[in-house]
């Protein structure tokens, strides 16, 4: 009887300590390779006391990821702000020691990750797409078949006054060339010299690991999520423009990258990286805890 017990004891101790750690636990984000956040259109790092990431950055530090902002053009092309990113990489990793860096990119942020896993896979562990524009946005065909000049031109001084506002060094800004990129039509063109990790069909899966980089991808499936977001007017009109399921700004299934966490989740475009000021979906997982969830799974691979 008593061999019993202490044997119970002993399995129930395995367990216990086998068990995957919660989220809270010290250690839960700590990548073996440093986390790269990357804006997407008109992004920045932070204006005032708005982050773009909002709150995102420090969760994933407090579990022990080592975490860099990078900041690129709010608008012009996915190559010229991908070359911007690869020179950023490089700071990084000279300043880390480290071999290769977790790209993770929000909305245009996506493309922008994916040309620097494309052109220099030897420096890049992962790409994780989040809401990336990866097959076009029915939102910027829509743009770039207004008036000539009036888009591209709006598009300039918008990104020219968050790069302002935000502290930018004064990146180079292209309103219509970033709309471009954007479109179903740029998306195509770039997707044809960059394919990795997208998916063949539709709405399927692409490949998980392409030259030794992971692909993954999540997204949201809602346009209005909080009466208290100024936001989500926005979304709700602009979400009209996609005849599937959508975010307010990208397709779910065209979001869709390597592996695939989830494509809907109840977030619109800004809830993906906790905006406004964390103001989201109070029904659905927190976006911070989805940011922490693919860091562990990211220490899981060893990357």
């Amino acid at each position: 009887m008593k061999n019993r017990i202490w044997k119970y004891i002993a399995a129930l101790l395995v367990a216990v300590f086998t068990l995957p750690a919660p989220s809270w636990a010290l250690g839960y984000t700590q990548t073996k390779y440093p986390i790269v956040l990357v804006h997407g259109l008109f992004g920045f790092d932070n204006i005032g006391p708005v982050e773009y990431f909002y709150g995102i950055p420090s969760a994933l530090r407090s579990g022990g990821a080592t975490v860099y902002l990078t900041s690129v053009s709010a608008a012009n092309s996915t190559e010229v702000r991908g070359e911007q990113l690869l020179s950023q990489v490089r700071q990084i990793l000279a300043a880390t020691g480290r071999g290769k860096v977790n790209l993770i990119g929000h909305s245009h942020g996506g493309p922008t990750s994916r040309y620097v896993a494309s052109v220099r896979p030897d420096l890049v562990a992962s790409v994780s797409s989040v809401a990336g524009v990866n097959k076009g946005s029915r939102v910027a065909d829509i743009a770039l078949g207004l008036v000539p000049g009036v888009t591209s031109s709006l598009a300039n001084a918008v990104g020219s006054f968050i790069s302002f506002m935000s502290g930018g060094s004064g990146l180079p800004q292209n309103g219509r060339a970033a709309l471009t990129s954007l479109s179903t039509a740029g998306a195509a063109a770039f997707n044809a010299r960059h394919p990795q990790g997208l998916p063949t069909t539709a709405c399927g899966e692409g490949a998980p690991v392409v030259s030794g980089v992971h692909y993954f991808s999540w997204s949201g499936a809602k346009t209005w999520t909080n009466a208290l977001d100024a936001l989500d007017p926005i979304f709700l009109l602009t979400g009209v423009a996609f005849g599937e399921k959508n975010d307010g700004l990208v397709s779910s299934c065209k979001s869709r990258l390597g592996r695939v966490i989830r494509d809907d989740y109840g977030m619109n475009h800004a809830d993906e990286v906790n905006q406004l000021i964390g103001i989201v979906n109070l029904f659905e997982t927190s976006p911070v805890t989805v940011f922490r969830q693919q860091a562990n799974r990211l220490q899981a691979l060893g990357l």
